[in-house]
């Protein structure tokens, strides 16, 4: 409701509402109420944008005006981000590159295949809480331990009240507790270092192989 009412102005000049789900190469596809467009930031917004942070990012809440003649999409204004995932931008200067915003609950996942890395894990939830989303670790491959209470014990000594969760893609165990994250009106990220099993979770949440 509350970013319905930001929009009202922008809907009451004629503005369609927008959410940015890829980008590539400055052109985005942005999926509307009824369908999914490509769009270009409108030159009008790219000479108003005091800094590149202030232009389109995945996950942005967008104003688009269709053009005539098949032309793309214009995005004609970003709406306030809640939160933002940044990094240090490639170069000599400190200049920072928004990567994903609007993000609610962010997984942060890691396998029981290793040892516990209290160090790594609490590098990630720092991310995490710099960006304004609420962290949820996800203790991935279950499976492969016959007791799971010291891994959880150690890692609950870093990441203090944040919810843990220990689950196995494989056999199905404990991957119920994250329908508590995923409901209506709410985004979910996952990051987390590689062989983890992100895209094996992303695949059993949707229902079939999306990610490899």
């Amino acid at each position: 409701e509350a970013r319905e009412r930001a929009f009202a102005p922008l809907a009451a000049s004629g503005f369609e509402p927008g959410r940015v789900v890829l980008e590539h190469n400055h052109v985005f596809r942005v999926r509307t109420a009824d369908e999914e467009v490509l769009a270009e930031s409108s030159g009008a917004m790219k000479h108003k944008a005091g800094a590149k942070t202030e232009l389109p990012v995945v996950g942005d809440w967008v104003a688009v005006r269709h053009e005539a003649g098949g032309a793309r999409c214009q995005i004609r204004e970003v709406l306030p981000r809640h939160s933002r995932f940044s990094r240090k931008a490639a170069g000599r200067d400190t200049v920072e590159q928004v990567i994903a915003a609007n993000i609610d609950t962010v997984f942060i996942v890691f396998g029981l295949d290793v040892p516990v890395n209290a160090r790594s894990i609490e590098r990630y939830l720092v991310v995490a809480r710099h960006s304004g989303a609420e962290p949820v670790l996800v203790l991935n491959k279950a499976d492969l331990l016959r007791k799971t209470d010291d891994a959880i014990a150690e890692a609950r000594e870093v990441v203090g009240d944040t919810p843990v969760l220990t689950v196995s893609t494989r056999s199905g165990t404990g991957m119920s507790a994250l329908d508590t994250f995923l409901v209506r009106g709410r985004t979910v990220a996952l990051i987390g270092p590689s062989g983890v099993g992100k895209s094996s979770i992303v695949n059993h949440i949707v229902g079939r192989e999306v990610l490899s």
